[in-house]
């Protein structure tokens, strides 16, 4: 999340997706603020996933997948992930402020790459192997898709928050 990514894009349909993007982030990290290191790895449902395990799957298989190895083509930011499974798993002894910096980080990297990729480029690379013919085309394409899926995973943290300690999140703007 850099300085007014939003901004720095010429065109303004990528700057309002980009706006759209970054406040879907901040809803993920906003509702895990307050949470200490044993509720953000303790499961809530039957799947055993955790805050901290959602969080590392956004920065893995979302924000560096989609925008860093899909958009710009640098397949190496994704080698050793096996399985979308293991984005998940959290070592016990990572610390959680890792997990959330690294979050951060990714976003910070996934900005770069969309400030500087125009709304109607085609995909430097398409992952075959997992998803068969394209169905995504364009940095608008992925775009539209990462802001979804995030925002899904913002309304599972918002429960799993609310069933942690009661705290619910509503953002108005």
């Amino acid at each position: 999340m850099v300085e007014n990514p939003s901004e720095t894009h010429p065109d303004g349909e990528v700057r309002a997706l980009l706006r759209v993007l970054d406040e879907q982030r901040r809803h993920v990290l906003g509702i895990l603020d307050g949470l200490d290191a044993t509720a953000l790895r303790r499961p809530v449902l039957p799947s055993g996933w955790h805050c901290l395990g959602l969080v590392q799957h956004l920065t893995l298989d979302v924000e560096r997948f989609w925008f860093r190895a899909v958009v710009a083509g640098d397949e190496k930011v994704i080698d050793g992930l096996t399985s979308g499974d293991e984005a998940w798993r959290v070592a016990p002894d990572v610390p959680a402020g890792d997990v959330l910096d690294r979050y951060r980080q990714e976003a910070r990297l996934a900005d770069a790459v969309i400030t500087a990729t125009p709304a109607d480029a085609p995909l430097a690379w398409w992952p075959h192997d997992l998803f068969g013919e394209p169905h995504l085309h364009t940095l608008r394409d992925v775009l539209l898709h990462v802001i979804t899926e995030t925002a899904c995973h913002a309304g599972h943290l918002d429960a799993a928050r609310e069933l942690l300690d009661g705290r619910r999140w509503l953002v108005l703007t």
